[in-house]
């Protein structure tokens, strides 16, 4: 059986990715308006009515934003730890109590066809979670809003067939932006901000080695990064260590503002 994967967008101004195996189809976050998530998931073919369910990373708007729409428009549970429920409140709006699931790291827990592993992940919200989504053998990752790539976040995603890793930003980039004060130049660069191209691309080489052979990298930054740059950094360090793109692996990016291409996994 086949596992489908599309990052329909993911950034700092609203991530959404969309997952299937089996009959089941889930998103990891729904951090755009509603119509804009339906009009996405209706461009790669998909009914917004046949999504199961919604896995929440944690509560910052760019991942929450059309969760209460979707949930109450088409009755889709939504899935978070409790303390990102408390932290989420009355921002998406009243969520019926039905469809307000619970959910804890390091429970892995069955929701359809799918696998659900949610792992602890290092960022500045109240209990956030990245996820390991697995379809029989198969399984795919996403990790995002990281301030740096943690033991665990490693143990919980290594072998894993794809990744979607964040590749927030250039530092220089970063520090020389005229338009971020120096506190949130320092919440970015810290160890609960955000993963950099350079911290990315270390963190592929060791998912590489564990066997991963399709990586996405995600999250990036529209004002301190670019897609090239994210690109040629990670690109660069795998073939300085002998990794061949596009033969032992494939890169992809997943882009901020336009709806990515769907991916398909098969064993």
């Amino acid at each position: 059986m086949e596992m489908y994967f599309c990052p329909l967008y993911s950034g700092s101004s609203g991530n959404v990715l969309f997952c299937q195996y089996g009959k089941t189809r889930l998103l990891v976050d729904a951090g755009k308006t509603g119509k804009c998530i339906a009009d996405a998931l209706q461009t790669i073919g998909v009914d917004p009515q046949t999504i199961d369910g919604i896995l929440v990373t944690h509560e910052h708007s760019d991942h929450i934003l059309g969760v209460g729409v979707m949930a109450r428009k088409y009755h889709i549970p939504v899935y978070a730890t409790r303390e990102t429920w408390l932290a989420i409140g009355n921002k998406c709006g009243k969520i019926p109590a039905d469809l307000m699931k619970e959910t804890e790291a390091g429970k892995d827990f069955l929701l359809g066809d799918i696998g659900v592993a949610p792992f602890s992940i290092p960022h500045d919200a109240a209990d956030p979670v990245g996820y390991r989504l697995w379809g029989g053998k198969m399984s795919i990752s996403t990790a995002t809003d990281l301030g740096h790539f943690s033991e665990n976040v490693y143990r919980r995603i290594v072998g894993s067939d794809m990744v979607l890793l964040e590749s927030n930003h250039d530092p220089d980039m970063l520090r020389a932006n005229p338009h971020y004060n120096a506190l949130l130049k320092k919440r970015i660069l810290g160890d609960h901000g955000h993963l950099s191209n350079e911290a990315c691309a270390d963190a592929l080489l060791k998912l590489i080695a564990g066997g991963t052979a399709h990586v996405i990298l995600g999250h990036l930054s529209g004002e301190n990064n670019t897609p090239t740059l994210a690109r040629h950094v990670s690109e660069g360090a795998m073939e300085r260590e002998g990794i061949r793109v596009g033969q032992d692996v494939q890169v992809e990016i997943a882009l901020r503002d336009t709806v990515g291409q769907i991916y398909r996994i098969e064993k």
